[in-house]
């Protein structure tokens, strides 16, 4: 469906063009846009390696398990159905670390395994269990303490203090990640009162 709302949209755009006598400028955004998005893959690419390589000395100092440890007690409380020692857990713990540091690319891997460890305990069923639906909500509202993409972004088009974002980025990911716990309990806990009813 997305990919025949985009071939409309650009289809309009340029028939739209061409009866408006403006070829010319949709041919300029065109090679303009190409040009950007390189400029940007490049500079992303850069600070990812980075980063990714910062989180690869974190694991083998430690940090990145002395992390685990801390959060472990919160996650054990977020996901009960989970045993501490599962697999399953690691996952969620190692996915909620890369995403704290802003490697959204580094954390989708671990999501995606957390999901599958955390569907085999779910008896491989096909509908979501409670600790899928808190992992979708709290890796999709995550808590960043380090915007590490959109720093990246701000230091390829110029920007004079790329890193002043990094305050308000905790304040809103950690506003999101509170409501996407609520949330996620408040329909978890309306969903078991309506069961009891039934």
């Amino acid at each position: 469906m997305v990919n025949i709302i985009w071939m409309a949209m650009l289809t309009i755009g340029i028939v739209f063009a061409a009866i408006t006598g403006n070829m010319e400028a949709v041919n300029e955004a065109v090679f303009k846009g190409a040009q950007d998005a390189v400029t940007i893959c490049i500079g992303l690419i850069s600070i990812l390696v980075f980063w990714l390589g910062l989180m690869r000395i974190a694991q083998a100092s430690g940090l990145l398990e002395a992390l685990a440890k801390i959060m472990k007690p919160i996650a054990t409380r977020l996901f009960p159905e989970v045993p501490s020692n599962h697999p399953a857990m690691g996952y969620i713990l190692s996915n909620m670390t890369a995403n704290m540091f802003g490697l959204g690319n580094a954390a989708t891997p671990m999501g995606i395994k957390a999901m599958e460890q955390l569907k085999v305990l779910n008896g491989n069923k096909d509908s979501a269990s409670r600790s899928m639906i808190t992992l979708l909500a709290i890796n999709t509202a995550s808590i960043t303490l380090i915007p590490t993409t959109v720093i990246s972004i701000r230091m390829n088009y110029g920007s004079v203090n790329p890193t002043e974002i990094v305050g308000t980025t905790i304040i809103a990911t950690t506003c999101s990640t509170i409501a996407a716990i609520l949330i996620d309990r408040f329909f978890y806990y309306r969903r078991l009162k309506k069961g009891r009813e039934l």
